[in-house]
């Protein structure tokens, strides 16, 4: 059957054909050559992130182990949702998973399970770091799907989610963390009927109880005229307004939401809470969340977020130490303080946990051992737990 989209499907990307030919001839000349069954162990790293970033987090777990299922190898990993920095206390790389057996078996896949890794790590950190800023208690919604390609909708969302979003807006990202999707309305709506009012209202008769009433109030008179207008239309029913105004027609947008904050109050209104859209990113936050706003819409900022850009190394042949330059041989432990997220790093063989080189605590392995021989023998956490492990990391860290 003919494609109707450029995209790959599932089948397309286990069975190799995502990957770079070099992969490809090199399995061809490792079969010619006898070496079919030579066992090495590979590591992924990254010397350092975009952007000036301290910390990432990584993501795309679930897909890259699901990628080298049923393969004769063993993997270990650091566990999805980890906070980590791109070199331990000493400077060290820190290796986010390893993988055993022989070269022949997975070099075809070293493409495709970098991608899965570097873009949904790239999403949930630019996440979590907007929502170090925003805080705990501001609503941040995930609204970049249609910035990207539709195909990649559940990895943005899913992405978006766990990195500390409370929630997305795709129907099908939705679905894959588990939870309904949120949104608001579109200036379409409000412009099919010539009418504001008209269009809230016709919101609040034909939408489900369980659907928050929130007015978008920017397109066709003032902010505050129309946030006001909302307000005296749904009344107590109204649970927000929306204000997506366009760079163009905005102003000092902080000042627009302190007016609008205020007409509300004035009028015995305060229960309406103010949600903004619309080039939302991290140095605006701070300055809008002063001014009176209780919630996000992030679209752009998030799901066009830089890649984290992990490579892939052989660091052992045959149990032997060896790494091209620059990279450190021989197969090793991730050690991290749960009290200030410090690591170290050492050889696979130290059984012994180290005390961490700033506080003196026993620090924690991080590795687990997610694949053996093939099999995924470790239970994966859902998309709430992984959430939760992101935001009481955020806890311990600066941006």
């Amino acid at each position: 059957m003919k494609k109707l989209f450029h995209i790959a499907y599932d089948d397309d990307i286990k069975s190799g054909l995502t990957t770079d030919i070099y992969f490809v001839r090199t399995k061809k000349i490792l079969e010619a050559k006898g070496l079919k069954n030579v066992k090495v162990v590979a590591e992924i790293t990254v010397s350092s992130l975009p952007d000036k970033w301290k910390w990432s987090i990584l993501a795309g777990l679930d897909e890259a182990l699901k990628l080298l299922e049923g393969l004769p190898i063993d993997v270990y990993a650091l566990p999805e949702g980890t906070l980590l920095y791109p070199r331990d206390y000493r400077g060290l790389r820190i290796p986010v998973m390893i993988i055993e057996g022989a070269y022949y078996d997975f070099c075809i896949y070293e493409t495709p399970l970098l991608g899965f890794l570097c873009q949904a790590s790239g999403v949930a950190t630019k996440a979590a770091r907007i929502r170090k800023i925003a805080g705990r208690g501001k609503i941040l919604l995930a609204f970049g799907i249609r910035r990207m390609h539709p195909a990649l909708a559940p990895m943005l969302d899913r992405a978006a989610y766990i990195g500390g979003f409370d929630g997305v807006s795709s129907i099908i990202g939705a679905k894959t963390i588990g939870k309904k999707p949120m949104g608001t309305m579109p200036h379409a709506l409000i412009i099919v009927f010539g009418d504001q009012v008209k269009a809230w209202k016709a919101f609040d008769e034909v939408m489900p109880e369980d659907v928050p009433r929130i007015a978008l109030v920017d397109t066709f008179y003032d902010e505050k005229i129309e946030a006001v207008m909302a307000a005296q239309a749904l009344k107590e029913r109204l649970y927000g307004i929306r204000l997506d105004t366009p760079g163009s027609r905005r102003g000092n947008f902080a000042d627009i939401v302190r007016e609008v904050r205020w007409e509300l109050d004035i009028r015995g209104f305060k229960h309406v809470r103010i949600i903004v859209s619309g080039g939302i990113d991290e140095d605006i936050i701070p300055e809008l969340i002063k001014a009176g706003v209780d919630g996000f819409g992030v679209g752009t900022a998030v799901s066009n977020a830089p890649v984290v850009d992990y490579a892939m190394d052989l660091v052992e042949v045959e149990g032997k130490p060896i790494a091209k330059r620059g990279k450190l041989s021989g197969k090793k432990k991730v050690w991290r303080c749960p009290r200030d997220l410090t690591y170290l790093i050492t050889p696979f063989s130290v059984q012994e946990p180290p005390s961490c080189p700033k506080c003196g605590h026993k620090m924690s392995q991080m590795l687990k051992k997610y694949i053996e021989n093939g099999k995924i023998i470790e239970r994966m956490p859902t998309p709430d737990e992984i959430r939760d492990y992101v935001l009481k990391q955020l806890e311990l860290v600066e941006l």
